[in-house]
């Protein structure tokens, strides 16, 4: 199965990176974080990756272009124009297809580009290139299996914004809570398995796939919902990225499973 990220949005809510760089490259550790999802992702088995570029896309192509390269150790022979790599035990077994799919496309619409690269009722996973996960994708496809023929979305209750008090009548905190789980709701998790044709419910390429056609799937019940209870954690803001670069950095990262 193919693992599709979509990887070019704007990121305006972090721009004082994103002026620079595409948000999927933002660092975490020194490796940019559509690093950390491919490589979580291939620790079940996922080898085939296609990324949906956008903006400032020309980073990422450069990234994996210059992989092999800049993760070992070369030999750069100018008399014969080329270059040995010396040392291969950092070896990926990737396979990464970066398609243009526009500068200004919604979600939906970077998925349609992809209609041509993907076979008549083949089945992918689906999510973003800026949010990190301990989800058992194990466990995910697992589910997709016993209900072929429908779409799959994780559903994720994420902390919340601030601290939670617990108020009593008379005015006394009788309990706080440090960015306790959400209000119950659960929300989209950013990780889907989805058919080709689902594809055929996108409008135009400035179509959202979190619009009309999660809508309509919904409406029809082929939309099931795949709970995930874990780590969770989408990188909107300056402040996300430093809670995932603390999390790094103290060996606490829960979506390391290599």
């Amino acid at each position: 199965m193919k693992a599709i990220l979509l990887a070019g949005g704007l990121g305006s809510r972090i721009s004082e990176e994103t002026h620079i760089k595409p948000k999927p490259m933002i660092e975490i550790g020194n490796k940019p974080v559509i690093w950390h999802i491919i490589k979580n992702l291939s620790q079940f088995g996922f080898k085939h990756f296609i990324i949906c570029c956008g903006y400032k896309g020309e980073y990422i192509k450069d990234y994996f272009l210059n992989y092999i390269y800049n993760q070992h150790d070369i030999r750069i022979d100018l008399s014969k124009k080329n270059a040995l790599v010396l040392d291969r035990s950092k070896k990926e077994n990737w396979k990464i297809d970066l398609i243009n799919t526009g500068d200004n496309s919604g979600t939906g619409g970077r998925l349609k580009y992809l209609k041509k690269y993907l076979k008549k009722n083949e089945y992918f996973l689906m999510t973003y290139g800026d949010g990190l996960t301990n989800l058992n994708v194990k466990k995910l496809l697992e589910f997709h299996k016993k209900n072929l023929g429908k779409s799959i979305i994780t559903a994720v209750q994420p902390s919340g914004r601030f601290g939670s008090l617990n108020i009593k009548k008379n005015n006394f905190v009788s309990n706080f809570q440090e960015k306790p789980k959400g209000d119950g709701n659960w929300v989209n998790g950013g990780y889907f398995i989805l058919n080709c044709k689902n594809l055929e419910l996108i409008e135009n390429f400035y179509s959202a796939w979190e619009d009309k056609p999660l809508k309509i799937l919904s409406k029809n019940n082929k939309l099931l919902a795949f709970k995930h209870n874990g780590f969770w954690k989408a990188m909107d803001t300056l402040s996300d990225k430093k809670f995932l670069e603390d999390l790094w950095n103290k060996n606490k990262a829960p979506w390391k499973n290599w």
